[in-house]
C-alpha cells in the first residue's frame, strides 16, 4: 500500500497582524464593602452598602467616632438606660460620698472596697 502524502503547512503570520485580538473589559467594581473599615466606606460614600446590607441611612457615627448600626446604637442605648445605668450612677455617687480616688474594686477584698459595695447599694435601692 502506498502512503498518502503529507500536506504542506501553512506559512505563519508576520508579528504585526498576530497582536490585534479582543480588547480586554476593565474589571467590575464591587459597590459591597467588607472587612473591618467596611461601615466606614459605606458612611463616606465610596461604596454603596456593607456586606450585611446597611447602607448610608442605617449608619451613624458615636460619640467616639466609629461609624455604628443606628439600629444596634438605639438599642445599646435602651438597654443601658433600662439596666445598668442606675447602678454606674450609684457607684459614682458613692465614690464621691466617700472621697475615694484611683482604682478602687467595688466588693475587693480592701476596706474602701466593701464600703464602696455597701454605700453603692444603699444608693441603688433609694
Amino acid at each position: 500500500m502506498a502512503m498518502k502524502a503529507m500536506k504542506a503547512k501553512k506559512a505563519k503570520k508576520s508579528g504585526k497582524s498576530l497582536g490585534k485580538g479582543m480588547k480586554k473589559k476593565a474589571k467590575r467594581v464591587s459597590k459591597v464593602a467588607r472587612g473591618k473599615r467596611a461601615k466606614s466606606s459605606v458612611f463616606r460614600g465610596t461604596k454603596e452598602k456593607t456586606g450585611g446590607g446597611l447602607t448610608k441611612s442605617g449608619l451613624v457615627k458615636n460619640k467616639v467616632g466609629k461609624v455604628v448600626s443606628k439600629k444596634k446604637h438605639e438599642f445599646g442605648k435602651k438597654i443601658y438606660n433600662k439596666g445598668i445605668k442606675r447602678w454606674i450612677e450609684a457607684v459614682m455617687k458613692a465614690r464621691k460620698a466617700l472621697n475615694l480616688k484611683g482604682y478602687v474594686s467595688v466588693g475587693g477584698s480592701s476596706a474602701p472596697g466593701k464600703a464602696l459595695l455597701t454605700k453603692a447599694r444603699a444608693l441603688y435601692k433609694k
